[in-house]
């Protein structure tokens, strides 16, 4: 298992992640916003790297066992990178509002209640697992980048909970606390819930839609 690569290219993505967040907390405009937020994905999907969100949809696939080794140190990669940027941001004139930005958006997680966290986490891979899916599989290119675009935009838009989004988010504000990390852990939790259960349900279907096919 090479877990040098595993550990690079998850702080690259949380790095990347939170390049599609900086980019979000410097805009006035939600929709503007989320759209350009997709430059993170957009990043992860065609630099090959590895996002919690995205690979633990397909963590009951393949080999199971190094999925789930990998798992943990692809979300701590991508903390690690988040916290490398906005690290960098507190340097620069910019920081100031993005900083306030940042802390308004954690303060409406920290009054939020778990279940809602784990819920949105759950709304929020769904929209994940179809982005990058769909660039996956999706023949032409035009679709291939809609997938990242509209998936990327839906999440945001609902108000889902995007576990590594949200470490930016907390790493932006340093809002550190107990709380914050049982409430990043449960919004982690929803986004497993919901990118494992969207992949199993779509396979099941496709399946099954294969077989009527072939009768």
């Amino acid at each position: 298992m090479n877990y040098k690569k595993t550990i690079l290219t998850s702080i690259l993505a949380g790095f990347s992640i939170g390049l599609g967040g900086f980019i979000f907390l410097s805009v006035d405009n939600k929709i503007i916003g989320s759209a350009l937020f997709s430059l993170g994905l957009f990043l992860v999907l065609t630099m090959g790297l590895s996002l919690f969100t995205g690979k633990v949809c397909y963590i009951l696939k393949g080999n199971i066992k190094h999925n789930l080794i990998n798992i943990p140190i692809i979300w701590c990669g991508n903390f690690i990178g988040s916290f490398i940027l906005t690290s960098i941001i507190k340097f620069t004139r910019q920081s100031e509002g993005i900083l306030e930005n940042a802390q308004a958006i954690c303060n409406v997680k920290n009054q939020d209640s778990y279940i809602s966290l784990f819920l949105l986490g759950i709304i929020c891979n769904i929209f994940i697992f179809i982005a990058v899916e769909e660039y996956n599989k999706n023949e032409t290119v035009l679709g291939k980048y809609l997938a990242i675009f509209l998936g990327v935009m839906g999440f945001i838009l609902v108000g889902s909970e995007h576990c590594v989004a949200d470490m930016f988010y907390y790493n932006m504000a340093g809002n550190y606390s107990a709380d914050m990390f049982i409430r990043l852990l449960i919004i982690t939790i929803g986004n497993s819930v919901g990118g494992v259960t969207a992949n199993f349900f779509v396979s099941k279907c496709w399946n099954k839609i294969e077989t009527v096919t072939d009768k």
